[in-house]
């Protein structure tokens, strides 16, 4: 059981704001968290992240924006984040993008639910649920059920992916 299955959605600063008021009542709240997420310029999804409890490495198979990709993270002491950074620019690897994220994480029977604003990127619904290859079709087909049962249309991927290129070509100006 190590693919996640997730869904995301555009949602407006109203609709964040109204969710969080939604999930407080409704569900379990796991944590609030500031998050600061490092991508490296390699072939594949290599992030380094530091956030209120511990910093850690991230690596995801498959592609930036998929329903379902299998991930390992290696968790350590949150003031390693330096160290982390240290050892991938040594190796090698710049720096191709930082996030700058507010996080409300929430159960919600047994799904996981994120409530992200990102400086410079937006606001963002994202329901997460882990599953084994057998079931990753399954699960999504629930996520996409759960985000109409929210009145919350699916943003594609392609709109995503177009998000995700300009914020990458205009970070550093987007985050000031």
């Amino acid at each position: 059981m190590n693919i996640e299955v997730e869904l995301r959605s555009f949602i407006s600063k109203e609709k964040y704001e109204e969710l969080i008021n939604f999930f407080k009542a409704n569900a379990k709240l796991l944590k609030d968290d500031y998050q600061e997420t490092f991508y490296f310029n390699c072939d594949e999804d290599l992030r380094i992240q530091r956030n209120k409890f511990y910093s850690k490495i991230w690596f995801k198979k498959g592609k930036l924006h998929d329903d379902h990709r299998e991930e390992i993270e290696i968790k350590t002491e949150r003031d390693q984040f330096e160290q982390l950074e240290k050892l991938f620019l040594a190796m090698g690897l710049d720096v191709d993008i930082k996030w700058f994220r507010n996080r409300h994480q929430f159960d919600w029977n047994g799904i996981t639910v994120c409530l992200d604003y990102t400086k410079g990127f937006g606001h963002i619904i994202e329901l997460e649920i882990m599953s084994n290859e057998e079931e990753k079709e399954t699960k999504a087909a629930i996520l996409r059920a759960k985000l109409n049962e929210l009145n919350i249309p699916h943003t594609p991927k392609e709109e995503f992916n177009k998000q995700y290129n300009y914020y990458k070509e205009n970070w550093k100006e987007l985050t000031r």
